[in-house]
């Protein structure tokens, strides 16, 4: 059961979430031809009266560049005052999940993106953890990373979702948390819908652009947190091999955060994670806006 905020923003305005409906005949749902994102708000723990969103305008940013994709223009910062908005709106009280959306509304029935009405609605919904703090179980999947030259990877496009939910299905179903997929090379490249890290001598490692990921705003931090923690970070391929031997193993998402990886098919990874707990709660740190180093990643709403 989704505890839903109750105001929703759709076709240039804000209306009760239950009253907020499109048609069957809607493009997007056929084709998969519409764009999210997602980013995490909070109470702010040093004021009743206001609301903490991470990154909102990098958030803004890539779902301004998502919609390009569908040859959309809408402007990030036309994105960031509707978010504004909508959270104004809601005066929510406890920790929550925003999820705008471009997508084609246009009832036709040709797959295209020419010539076709899009449009853009946001709504949001109560959220703790996502992924287990204490660990989750992973298991490679039989489904593969989809391609950069098939896909445009670099968005979160709606139509590629369905490789990770048949990789999340696939894992839980076979008993585990999560899945980790490798791309067509058979490098590792992402879980379901998170991005993946691993620790290996006191080294953070994460797969590259070139792996065909997503380019998460989470993982951003983190890479650039463990840079100025002084922990030395690297970005390139990496085997399936290495996450049954890493020291660490975690993955991290606007609504996974970072969570360590307990467990990847029959092999157990240590308990003791210290670089995963050092940079997660750094990571908390700077979201609650209490790490004056990282002002500018939190964006401040008055609910009052």
């Amino acid at each position: 059961m989704h505890n839903f905020l109750p105001i929703a923003y759709l076709q240039n305005q804000f209306v009760p979430f239950s009253d907020a409906k499109i048609s069957i005949a809607t493009h997007a749902l056929h084709y998969g031809t519409g764009a999210f994102g997602g980013l995490r708000g909070i109470p702010d723990p040093q004021n009743s009266d206001q609301v903490l969103l991470f990154r909102l305008d990098r958030h803004c940013q890539r779902l301004s560049q998502s919609a390009r994709f569908l040859q959309y223009d809408l402007p990030a910062d036309k994105i960031q005052s509707v978010i504004t908005d909508f959270v104004k709106k809601n005066q929510p009280r406890t920790s929550f999940y925003i999820r705008p959306f471009v997508y084609t509304s246009d009832l036709g029935i040709a797959p295209r993106l020419h010539n076709i009405e899009k449009d853009f609605f946001v709504y949001g919904l109560e959220l703790g953890d996502y992924l287990s703090p204490d660990g989750v179980s992973c298991r490679i999947s039989s489904w593969h990373r989809q391609e950069d030259r098939s896909l445009p990877l670099r968005g979160k496009i709606s139509g590629a979702y369905i490789t990770s939910s048949l990789a999340k299905t696939e894992a839980v179903e076979s008993g585990f948390d999560e899945a980790i997929l490798l791309n067509s090379q058979g490098k590792v490249s992402e879980a379901s819908g998170m991005n993946i890290f691993v620790v290996r001598n006191g080294t953070v490692i994460s797969p590259g652009f070139d792996q065909d990921i997503l380019e998460g705003i989470t993982r951003d931090s983190v890479l650039t947190i463990a840079r100025n923690l002084g922990i030395p970070v690297v970005e390139r391929p990496v085997d399936k091999t290495e996450l049954l031997i890493a020291d660490e193993v975690f993955l991290s998402g606007t609504a996974a955060k970072i969570a360590p990886v307990s467990r990847i098919e029959n092999y157990v990874l240590p308990a003791e994670r210290p670089i995963t707990t050092k940079l997660r709660e750094k990571l908390t740190a700077i979201t609650e806006n209490r790490d004056p180093e990282y002002k500018d990643w939190v964006f401040p709403i008055s609910i009052a």
